[in-house]
Parts: structure tokens; sequence; C-alpha cells
């Protein structure tokens, strides 16, 4: 029986790391597949990427922490202006990327802290309003930060920003490496990916480790985890600061790969559409996040391209405008998710206790 049991886990871990071995192939052939269709996929995919950072960066604070922001773009805008003015001619500052991403994540922290100051006895909508108003001022000031002095350079944005660059290689350029074209986008593919892994790692860490548990705790019952010893004012700054330095390193990254960004790059719909990735994904499932986010941002954009033509085909003639009818099917496809799948298509095991519990 010992014996059985033994091999019966050894060929799982096998299975286990056969599929890990296949998903890490799948992973490193994909951004060629995609050029071969037209390099606006790998672009579109390296944007879904950063959508992943940034949804597992809400998630720190919607899902583990439970306290519902409405302004978490402010953090992604944040990251980027700390890079553009470091690596722009706006001051004439060249810094190394490795250097400024730090740098934009720390400040991007230190705004999540001043957001989680004023708000630590607010919950729920009161809390939303407020983070709300927080994203919009940050917009705002963006906006207007270019007279006396000019910062931000106002709604004209800051262009010119440098790409990253290592030594000798320059993620802008199209290089050819072992007979295999490898162009900016497929570049800066590989390096969101890195990226990403560590980000996974860290959030994993994390929801497995004390904080983690004391987030869970202040999300299910404040009064009790106060009562249990827990730090309730710290705990939640923390979880407005982690969440915030995701968002700035997206916004850096953000900042380089476009190489121009504007205030009109970090409006409101840009965080309600973070927070749907988180939702629909599912609050507090690391995994469930990652999918909701890449599903949020691929579905538009095959719907975009996909809706016109369809309509060409069927009618002869474009009866209403692909962007219309784009954002309605989205919309319905959302609303019907939701209605079907109340905890998001890849519920945590803490929500899907309490859906069930709900149901009896």
């Amino acid at each position: 029986m010992r014996g059985y049991v033994i091999d019966r886990l050894k060929s799982e871990r096998a299975l286990l790391w056969g599929g890990v071995a296949l998903v890490a192939l799948a992973l490193l052939a994909l951004p060629f597949a995609l050029a071969a269709v037209g390099t606006t996929w790998v672009r579109i995919t390296n944007l879904a990427i950063l959508f992943v950072f940034l949804a597992l960066g809400l998630n720190i604070v919607v899902g583990f922490a439970g306290l519902l922001d409405l302004g978490y773009v402010a953090f992604y805008a944040v990251g980027a202006y700390v890079y553009a003015l470091l690596a722009s001619p706006h001051f004439n500052l060249h810094w190394p990327f490795w250097v400024i991403l730090p740098i934009g994540a720390a400040v991007a922290a230190l705004f999540g802290v001043l957001l989680g100051v004023p708000t630590l006895k607010l919950r729920g909508d009161y809390l939303a309003i407020v983070t709300l108003g927080f994203g919009e001022i940050v917009r705002i000031f963006l906006n207007n930060l270019s007279q006396p002095v000019n910062i931000t350079n106002g709604p004209q944005g800051i262009a010119r920003i440098d790409p990253f660059t290592l030594g000798g290689l320059d993620f802008s350029r199209t290089e050819t490496y072992l007979g295999l074209v490898f162009s900016g986008p497929i570049k800066y593919y590989y390096l969101l990916l890195l990226v990403l892994l560590a980000v996974i790692f860290i959030n994993v860490r994390l929801q497995n480790s004390r904080i983690g548990r004391a987030w869970e705790a202040v999300r299910e019952d404040e009064v009790a985890a106060r009562a249990m010893g827990i730090d309730t004012r710290n705990i939640k700054l923390l979880a407005f600061a982690m969440g915030a330095s995701f968002g700035g390193v997206a916004g850096g990254m953000f900042s380089a790969i476009q190489g121009f960004i504007s205030p009109e790059s970090f409006v409101l719909v840009e965080s309600i559409m973070v927070l749907s990735m988180v939702v629909l994904g599912g609050m507090g499932n690391i995994w469930g996040v990652i999918l909701g986010a890449v599903l949020l941002s691929f579905v538009p954009e095959i719907l975009r391209f996909s809706v016109g033509p369809v309509q060409m085909q069927l009618f002869g003639r474009m009866i209403v405008e692909p962007e219309v009818i784009r954002m309605l099917i989205f919309g319905f496809a959302l609303v019907l998710v939701m209605a079907l799948r109340p905890g998001g298509l890849w519920p945590s095991p803490v929500r899907r206790r309490e859906l069930a519990e709900r149901r009896q």
C-alpha cells in the first residue's frame, strides 16, 4: 500500500512538472507566433501583462485586505511619471531603468500610505468614494503641474522617454539572435514575463505569510482582528503601500514601452477596468485574478478586430459602429458571468465556502 501511494505521488509530480514545462515552452514561443499574425498582438500581450501587474496589486488591497479602492490608477500614473521625469529630455535626466523602477515603486508606496492614513476608519461605499476622488485629484494635478514651474508638461504629456537599456542591449531596437528576429515588443515581452514571475512569487509568499493571514482577518471582521491583537492600522497601511508599489512598477514599465505618457492615459475607466479584472477572476485568488486580467485584456481587442468584418460578411455594410457593439457585447458578457458565478471565474477557497454557506 505504501509503495502504491509513493508511486502515485511520483506520477502526479511528474505530470505536474510536465505541465509546467509545456506552459513554459508555450510562453516562450508565444511572441513569435503572435508576431507572425502582426506585431500589434505582441504589443497587446505586453499591455495584458501590465494589466496583470495592476490586477495583482489591486488584489492585495481589495482581495486580501477587503478595502475597496477605485483610485488605483493614481499609483500607475505616479510610477509612469517618475520614470518619465527621470529618463527623458524633460529634465535632461537619463537614469538607468533598474534605478528608476525601485524609486517609482517607493514613491507609489508613499502615495499609497498618504491615501491610507485619512481613510483608516472608512469602509465600503465611503472608502470607494474617497479613493475615487484621490485618483481624480492625482490626474488633475498631473494635468495642471505645468505652471508656474513646468513639472509634468500638463496635458501635452512627456515624449521621447528612454526605452530600457541593459549594457549594449536596447529593448526598443530590432535585432537578430541565432537566426531569430527579436523586435522591441518581443524583447519587452520576455522582460515583462520575468518581472511577472517575480510579482506572482511575491504575491504567493505574501498570501501564505502572517501578513497575508492578518489581511484576511481584517477583511472578514476588523473588530475581531483587533481583539486578537492584530494592529489593523499598520496592516491596512501596508496593504495600500504594497498594492501601490506594484502599480508603480507597472507604470514605469508602461512609460518606457510607450515612449510617451499624458494624464489622459490614467483616467477613471482604467481603475474600473482593473477592478473588474479582480472581481471577474475571483477576489483573493491570485490565479483567478491573472485569468480575469488576461480575459479582459484580450476579449475587447478580439471583438475590436472581429465585429466589423462579421457585420460586413452578414449584412454587406456596417450597421453598428464596431466600438459601440464591442462594448455592448463586452458589458453583457460581464453581467452574465457575474450573474452565473458571483464569486468570479476562479474564486478563492474562502470565497467559495462563503457562497456555499449563503446558498444553504
